[in-house]
């Protein structure tokens, strides 16, 4: 069997494991996927271990049943969001010895470990490190170095941070599971690799993903993501309005909110009546679908002024030639694209996640609520195709999170807090 790689979204409403692995076409194929309720979870953050860990055991489990034959899965690509994640620009520089050889992956390689080494506030740690353009002997814009010949390789990077309790606790639940991190991948990065395509990106585009907990955006331009941010409010902040406006059951608002709701109010008609159900011997309560529409508008704009103020704070808001692409399950909503034409001014379209896929056994995956845990499976086979040196192609190995960051001063914090764990779980 061709190798498979197993994407893990731990979100916070859902948990979900995609098995994807590549066909002889060279296209990436879902072959299988578990989901479950996220129980543990607020806001893109672990608040709860053993639920957590239960969740995923059972998401992986399904995964794992619904694959013909004995698939085992050990190592996985997991997702990770939260209002804790930012993002800082940074330039590192790199002075070759050896002016015979070329540029090789190995200087690029060295120049982004040596990112990983650099020193962070209390409390934070470097997740992912993004090289955005090159520069050889100040020959500035150089998108690929490799092959060429110069002394000093300089490179600005997108350096994403975040909690180092939050990316420990997250290393914590997956391993309890028995399962083995490959890497940390920031979730907003995922979804793009899964719903925006090569000329998008060097348009100029912005990605939103609206998961139930976060909305993350990521921002494009010229083929190099140019910022990130995490905002900390959701799917789930539309339910809760609905709950106290409505005076409902918070899960018949979440069945209202996916069946009826419109994120246009204009849109609903005023005569419009949908039934809910009363608590015993209590009289169903009517509610009009444009009072509903309302609600879930008045949220849904504060979300949106949010992304408009992370597009404009990036610089890029005049460049961006291919507007909006709104994912995630939140996007799900009636006239959401609208609202956000309205409100930003920029053409906005559904991202699905079957951009890069092929055609076989995607129905299942359709929904734009997957596109995170289809992005993890992609983000793994675009690490793999990066294995370019004879030595590291040999043992087919790629460095994982933990291996990347190692020996960096917040990796002793990391090992120490495992030792706590350990001592603590005796």
């Amino acid at each position: 069997m061709s190798k498979i790689i197993v994407g893990l979204d731990i979100g916070t409403t859902k948990i979900a494991c995609f098995v994807g692995r590549r066909n002889e076409h060279g296209k990436i194929e879902i072959l299988s996927m578990g989901k479950t309720e996220s129980l543990g979870v607020m806001r893109g953050m672990v608040s709860n271990i053993e639920k957590t860990i239960h969740s995923i055991t059972g998401a992986v489990e399904e995964a794992q049943n619904r694959v013909d034959g004995q698939l085992k899965i050990n190592t996985v690509n997991v997702g990770i969001a939260g209002q804790h994640i930012k993002s800082i620009q940074h330039r590192g520089i790199h002075t070759r010895t050896n002016l015979e050889n070329e540029i090789s992956q190995k200087d690029i390689d060295k120049l982004v470990d040596d990112m990983y080494k650099m020193a962070m506030p209390p409390g934070e740690q470097i997740i992912t490190v993004l090289p955005q353009e090159y520069i050889v002997d100040n020959e500035q814009g150089i998108k690929d170095p490799i092959g060429m010949s110069g002394v000093r390789l300089e490179a600005n990077f997108h350096i994403i941070t975040g909690n180092v309790g939050a990316s420990m606790n997250i290393h914590k639940c997956v391993e309890r599971s028995g399962l083995k991190v490959k890497d940390i991948v920031l979730e907003p990065i995922a979804s793009a690799d899964a719903v925006l395509t090569d000329e998008e990106k060097e348009a100029g585009v912005v990605l939103v993903d609206i998961g139930g907990g976060t909305t993350d955006v990521a921002i494009f331009h010229e083929g190099i993501i140019r910022h990130t941010a995490v905002i900390p409010f959701g799917g789930n902040v539309i339910t809760e309005d609905i709950k106290e406006g409505c005076t409902i059951m918070k899960r018949q608002a979440e069945k209202l909110k996916q069946k009826f709701g419109s994120a246009l109010a204009s849109e609903s008609q005023e005569n419009e009546v949908v039934a809910i159900p009363g608590l015993r011997g209590r009289a169903p309560k009517e509610i009009t679908l444009r009072n509903l529409a309302s609600i879930v508008q008045a949220r849904m704009e504060e979300i949106i002024d949010l992304v408009h103020y992370e597009i404009r704070n990036s610089g890029y808001e005049k460049k961006l030639i291919g507007g909006i692409v709104v994912t995630g399950g939140g996007s799900q909503l009636k006239h959401i694209t609208q609202l956000f034409e309205y409100v930003t001014g920029m053409d906005t379209r559904l991202g699905y996640p079957t951009e890069h896929l092929a055609n076989t056994n995607t129905e299942a995956v359709m929904s734009p609520m997957y596109a995170t845990g289809i992005g993890l499976v992609l983000k793994g086979f675009e690490d793999l195709d990066k294995i370019t040196q004879p030595e590291a192609a040999s043992t087919g190995e790629v460095k994982t999170h933990s291996e990347k960051t190692r020996g960096s001063f917040f990796d002793t914090i990391i090992q120490k807090g495992k030792t706590w764990f350990a001592e603590e779980d005796e």
